[in-house]
């Protein structure tokens, strides 16, 4: 039974130039006002009126709707106010107070900041619309506004981005105060306008990997609990909505090219923006987990998450013995990359940089 949702809102004023995500360039205001319409649409179809433990806003730039509209799509559910995390992604330059706290009084209770880095040169490179004045005054206008669960995203790998510049965007972070940390390396895939103009002075694997251990080592010593592969966040902000992907939980997808995990389906909504207004309830794909598939997604989640794969949790819900079925890939990747843990196994910082190639050995053709 899902107890969260996701809520994607395909809409930016400018596409950043490493994007690959489905949204488009906003043209006029009634683009939203027919897309919350037909979100409105789909939740009535789709939702079953479970209790909600989570929300979340992504895009896209969901920042681009009107708190109206964020509270004509949240009175679709049921969840209890200060219970339930619904956690909001928005541009630093479209942080206004106001806006803000508008937002909070809604229910509104954690905010997604896209901050990226701290590099004016490099957010222009990179085509990001705010600099790094706005992204220090969104956070006080954020914690102005009542929030205190705030969240700030980092890329490492960017062109022209060096270990100090890196380094600087960091020490940013922490005398902001900011509690949580999701850290991406750059990746350029397609339809992104990089993948047709790639940039120049762009850090090599080696140098994103030590880009990697450089965030790992810094945030760890400042207080931060390095909680999932990509995310960071002090004792008590760690992202409920994350967690339970990373749990391998289920959960709606509501928007166009939204997934999501439902009765032990995995379905897709249109990707084609236009086509979702029009057939809001018309999903592009659904596919039945397989009690296998479900099993290799509980180790690669698993692995994913600092607490690692608990070996009893396995047996008792696939009758699977972990250290038997694993034993030549265990012994091929510990204590180097895995170790043991009082529960089971996870993967050690060293391995984390090599985690496709040792997660591809758990996973049966």
């Amino acid at each position: 039974m899902p107890n969260s949702v996701y809520i994607h809102i395909p809409y930016c004023k400018l596409k950043c130039n490493y994007c690959s995500f489905v949204s488009k360039n906003i043209e006029t205001s009634n683009e939203t006002e027919e897309y919350v319409a037909s979100l409105i649409k789909e939740i009535g179809r789709f939702y079953r009126g479970e209790t909600l433990k989570t929300i979340y806003f992504g895009g896209g730039t969901p920042s681009l709707l009107t708190p109206k509209q964020v509270e004509t799509i949240l009175q679709q559910f049921i969840f209890i106010p200060g219970f339930c995390e619904i956690t909001f992604e928005t541009n630093p330059d479209d942080a206004d107070a106001n806006y803000l706290r508008s937002l909070n009084s809604i229910g509104v209770n954690r905010l997604s900041l896209g901050s990226q880095t701290f590099n004016d040169n490099i957010l222009s490179i990179i085509g990001r619309r705010h600099n790094s004045e706005q992204i220090i005054n969104a956070v006080e206008s954020a914690k102005k506004a009542g929030f205190s669960n705030i969240s700030l995203d980092l890329i490492y790998g960017l062109p022209n981005q060096t270990k100090e510049i890196l380094k600087n965007d960091l020490e940013k972070i922490t005398e902001l105060g900011i509690p949580h940390v999701s850290t991406y390396g750059l990746k350029i895939e397609e339809p992104s306008y990089f993948s047709k103009n790639p940039p120049e002075n762009l850090p090599d694997q080696d140098r994103q990997a030590d880009m990697y251990l450089i965030i790992s080592k810094y945030l760890e010593e400042n207080g931060y609990k390095h909680y999932e592969i990509s995310n960071f966040a002090k004792p008590g902000f760690e992202s409920k909505h994350n967690l339970n992907y990373w749990n391998n939980k289920e959960y709606y997808g509501f928007g166009a090219a939204a997934h999501g995990y439902q009765c032990g389906i995995r379905y897709a909504n249109k990707a084609d923006i236009c086509d979702y207004v029009i057939y809001p309830v018309k999903r592009e794909s659904e596919h039945y987990v397989t009690p296998k598939e479900k099993f290799e997604e509980e180790i690669f989640l698993g692995f994913r998450c600092e607490k690692g794969i608990n070996t009893k949790h396995i047996h008792d819900k696939y009758f699977i013995n972990f250290e038997e079925k694993y034993k030549n890939v265990l012994d091929k990747y510990m204590p180097k990359y895995i170790e043991e843990t009082e529960n089971g196994y996870k993967l050690t910082l060293k391995g984390v940089l090599i985690s496709n190639e040792i997660l591809s050995e758990f996973i049966e053709d």
